[in-house]
């Protein structure tokens, strides 16, 4: 009974830390493109493509525009056309 609490336990554990990642890492990626993309044209979209590269890149380029050598996998990562995937 004692090993199956402490399992229990520590699945939750586990589970939890995972979820609070998840959370940290939009909350990072929401705040920094909501940031990158203030004077974007579209920026519902720049917003959307701002997040799914941050989620996988860890990190946003400072301001509204440029500065893609702050974050090498940002600016290397190319949409299904063979353009910049990150705004």
């Amino acid at each position: 009974m004692k090993t199956l609490f402490a399992t229990c336990l520590l699945l939750s554990l586990l589970l939890t830390f995972s979820l609070f990642q998840a959370t940290s890492a939009a909350g990072f990626c929401g705040l920094k493109c909501k940031a990158r993309c203030a004077t974007a044209g579209m920026p519902d979209r720049c917003i959307k493509y701002c997040g799914i590269c941050c989620l996988a890149c860890k990190c946003v380029p400072s301001g509204t525009y440029g500065n893609k050598d702050e974050c090498p996998c940002y600016r290397d990562k190319l949409s299904s056309k063979g353009k910049p995937k990150c705004p």
